[in-house]
């Protein structure tokens, strides 16, 4: 049977909110530190990235929330691929690349022109994923992400 068909891709409800902090730390704390921007922004997901324009999205497999994924508004035609995680005992699963597709239709959808991301060498896995899905290495400008040693975008339209 393929994972597929197993996992849905729903969206963040208030009722659910702890979700994208329990699988943001748990990546964080195994590879890097939780920065205070990432405690404010996981504590607040509603204030910090829905009321500003953004979307959550969970990946729900055998009825738990497994994943997560957030398109954090920059401006209007720019959104930032964030707060992308899957728990550890669901990984190679190919959720990751289900929440991928599911970011760039509603991307395509809403008009949005590109997509950028924050990420760090060392999360190999990630960086291929981010490649395989047309992200291409950009300038990366200070301060964003301690753990951050590399942006990437992928336009859009």
């Amino acid at each position: 049977m393929s994972v597929d068909n197993t996992v849905s891709i729903i969206p963040f409800s208030p009722a659910e909110k702890e979700a994208i902090k329990t699988l943001n730390l748990e990546w964080l704390q195994k590879y890097f530190r939780v920065e205070p921007k990432d405690e404010i922004v996981l504590s607040d997901p509603q204030g910090q990235i829905i009321d500003k324009g953004g979307i959550i999205f969970y990946a729900k497999y055998k009825d738990e929330i497994v994943g997560t994924v957030s398109l954090i508004k920059i401006d209007n035609t720019t959104y930032e691929l964030s707060k992308m995680a899957v728990t550890d005992g669901v990984q190679g699963l190919g959720i990751g690349k289900k929440l991928m597709l599911h970011c760039i239709a509603v991307a395509e959808e809403k008009e949005m022109e590109k997509l950028i991301l924050y990420s760090n060498r060392k999360l190999l896995s990630a960086i291929h994923l981010y490649d395989k899905f047309g992200f291409v290495e950009i300038p990366l400008e200070d301060g964003v992400y301690e753990r951050a040693d590399i942006k990437m975008e992928r336009i859009i339209r």
